[in-house]
């Protein structure tokens, strides 16, 4: 039997990804996701007359340790912080879904939410996270995106059956050709980020409430870097970003 979407079982050499798409999208859960999970491939493609669309899927509601803080308050802090740093990057629109950080269900609600940003924005290639990883904790809203996303994507998105309330004012079905996620267990593509890891610190640097001190030559900008090092390693290049890429059939 073939499937629309398929990824390698076994990995020994990533692929390079060089074409750069007319439209993306980023789909995440929290503020300063976006950047931590694909940052540097989002401004170099920005830079490259990309479309990068963010949905961001919570509010950032609890993402706070200081036990003074309030949810309002740490809403509009960190809705300036993610808009500045979508600014960095060089995102054209930000589409905001407001559900509370911690509560967010891979339920029918959200699924349409992330269906019908995809059939408005009609993105080539969406990153996300990897709800499959297990090599480690991760948030549950990180886990309910990736589910959502990969679903909204197929086949939901693209069957004019789904969601068929959805198709007016010229709203249509739409089909995703590659769909990105980061923090994978076994990832598969790599992009050559050597001109845009500095964008992708300075953005995440914007993030002042969830990552203080990221600053050029800072410590946590020298860990940041030796990542993205140790995934280029062999390549010809300095800095890589890394995937698990799913592709739709053709």
């Amino acid at each position: 039997m073939t499937y629309p979407f398929s990824t390698p079982t076994t990995v020994t050499k990533y692929e390079q990804i060089t074409e750069t798409p007319e439209r993306a999208m980023v789909i995440f859960a929290h503020p300063d996701d976006a950047e931590i999970g694909a940052g540097a491939t989002a401004a170099l493609w920005a830079s490259r007359g990309c479309e990068i669309t963010y949905v961001q899927c919570t509010t950032g509601s609890s993402g706070s340790n200081d036990i003074e803080m309030t949810s309002e308050r740490i809403v509009a802090i960190r809705a300036a912080e993610q808009r500045a740093a979508a600014d960095a990057i060089g995102v054209s629109d930000i589409v905001i879904l407001n559900h509370p950080d911690g509560e967010l269900e891979a339920d029918r609600v959200f699924l349409g939410e992330v269906v019908h940003a995809l059939r408005k924005y009609r993105p080539q290639v969406v990153f996300t996270h990897d709800q499959h990883r297990v090599n480690g904790f991760q948030h549950r809203d990180h886990r309910h995106v990736g589910i959502t996303v990969q679903d909204a994507i197929y086949p939901y998105a693209r069957d004019h059956l789904h969601f068929s309330d959805q198709l007016v004012n010229g709203l249509e079905p739409y089909k995703v050709k590659h769909l990105f996620f980061w923090g994978a267990d076994q990832s598969d593509v790599i992009v050559d980020v050597s001109d845009s890891v500095d964008t992708k610190i300075d953005a995440l640097s914007k993030h002042e409430s969830q990552i203080p001190g990221l600053s050029f030559g800072s410590d946590m900008d020298r860990r940041m870097r030796s990542r993205h090092e140790d995934a280029a390693k062999g390549y010809g290049f300095k800095y890589g970003e890394i995937f698990r890429r799913l592709t739709a059939r053709a």
